[in-house]
């Protein structure tokens, strides 16, 4: 028993120990995390403190002014295009094909050759029907002589038949010997009627031979080139099989689809500068030549055709062509880079330059951790950014159009102009052009004003 309490008496001590070590544990972690906690604050406002009199190096600082290039809105002409894609084809594509079944004898033309229309690409065995047109003219001469023939024998008949009837007048003939001699001069009528059909039927047997004759010529449909050979001398053909294609490149067409919102402002006639990847930077000039009236219901578009002139043959079918088509035209627009043109509060609008707020330091504004050092001296000059709503109109490339809300020759924000808000201070970049022509001309900034 004795044994047994001493046993009971060491585990509780051992417990109560391991309960304060916990508890002690507990109490020095909550008292780092207090200390912590209080030591924060004097250290944030230590470096704000520091960062305010160290000019802003602590990122507390005034925002430094931010460096932006310039442009000067400047009148010009411009236009507006319509951008289309798709492959040239040929103004006329045609397959040279037989008119009759039969063996081809020779074939006349390689691959690229140039042919004229109805000049012979090949030929088809004759010598059958050269033998049939023979024996058709021989029955045709037959036929023109039978005619003679039955000519002369009309031509007995009725001298008999006038010679019967004046003796028949004068009672010195029976009337059954001028009956007969009436018949004969009948039937002698019918036999030349008859040569001269059995002529005509001899004569359409020998024109038909003689075309099926020319129909053994296979010659060219247009004046082109050729595309394709498919067949070689000794293949069997007939008016199925085409022989070889011939293609028209003396202008090139490009059949694409105009979407609904362009199709008003694109008409028969409209100017296109067609370019193409085998001729980099150069452009050819077309025009659109058809447009179809009705849209196509499962892609919304409508099909146009686009002519291109093709007198040196340097486009050729296939090609993948960029097509820029000139929709509209300003002969005198103020202009602006379209990088300048940026949106706020769901308005266009560009940002011009101020002048700077009265008293501000502009040196110790710009040593602010992230900031970038201007140009020295006039490109120095701190500004302030002022947006102003514009109208705009037509869009060609980099160019926009400012139909109102702006003054010609005012100088907008264009690099950096995204970045900014209303009252933001900015300072030219080093090497900024479009500051440094401002300058150089003495204009200074020119706010924007509404037309």
């Amino acid at each position: 028993m004795a044994a047994s309490n001493d046993s009971g008496f060491f585990n509780n001590k051992r417990m109560r120990k391991t309960i304060l070590v916990v508890i002690i544990a507990v109490v020095a972690l909550a008292g780092f995390m207090v200390y912590g906690r209080s030591k924060e604050p004097a250290s944030t406002d230590a470096t704000a403190g520091g960062g305010a009199t160290a000019g802003g190096r602590g990122g507390r600082g005034p925002r430094p002014p931010m460096p932006v290039e310039f442009a000067t809105a400047t009148r010009a002409p411009l236009s507006e295009r319509v951008l289309v894609v798709g492959n040239l084809i040929g103004a006329a594509t045609v397959q040279a094909v037989p008119k009759i079944n039969g063996r081809l004898q020779t074939v006349n033309v390689q691959l690229g050759d140039a042919v004229r229309r109805g000049q012979m690409i090949a030929k088809v065995e004759d010598r059958e029907i050269q033998e049939q047109v023979r024996q058709a003219d021989a029955a045709f001469a037959v036929a023109a002589a039978t005619i003679r023939q039955r000519e002369a024998d009309l031509q007995l008949a009725k001298t008999n038949l006038d010679r019967n009837k004046s003796l028949l007048e004068r009672q010195l003939l029976p009337k059954q010997t001028f009956d007969d001699t009436d018949a004969r001069h009948q039937a002698a009528v019918a036999q030349l009627d008859l040569s001269k059909a059995q002529f005509e039927q001899a004569k359409s047997r020998l024109e038909e031979l003689k075309i099926n004759l020319s129909n053994t010529v296979i010659s060219s449909p247009v004046d082109g080139f050729v595309g394709k050979r498919f067949l070689d001398p000794g293949a069997t053909v007939s008016p199925n099989v085409p022989v070889a294609s011939v293609v028209d490149i003396r202008s090139v067409r490009m059949v694409a689809n105009l979407v609904e919102k362009d199709v008003k402002r694109v008409t028969v006639g409209t100017r296109a500068a067609v370019e193409v990847d085998a001729f980099p930077g150069e452009s050819f000039s077309g025009q659109v030549s058809r447009l179809a009236p009705v849209f196509d219901p499962a892609t919304r578009t409508a099909e146009m055709e686009i002519e291109v002139p093709n007198p040196g043959y340097r486009l050729k079918p296939g090609m993948y062509a960029r097509v820029q088509l000139t929709v509209s035209v300003r002969p005198d627009a103020i202009t602006v880079p379209s990088n300048a043109i940026v949106t706020v509060n769901a308005k266009p609008g560009l940002f011009i330059a101020g002048e700077p707020a009265a008293g501000r330091a502009e040196g110790a504004a710009t040593r602010g951790t992230g900031g970038t050092a201007p140009a020295a001296g006039a490109d120095a000059k701190t500004m302030t950014a002022r947006f102003v709503a514009v109208e705009t109109g037509i869009r060609d490339g980099e160019r926009v159009e400012i139909l109102s809300g702006l003054k010609d020759g005012a100088r907008v924000v264009t690099t950096g102009a995204g970045a900014l808000k209303d009252g933001d201070r900015i300072v030219a970049a080093i090497g900024d052009k479009g500051q440094q022509g401002g300058n150089a001309g003495g204009r200074g900034p020119q706010p924007g004003s509404g037309r």
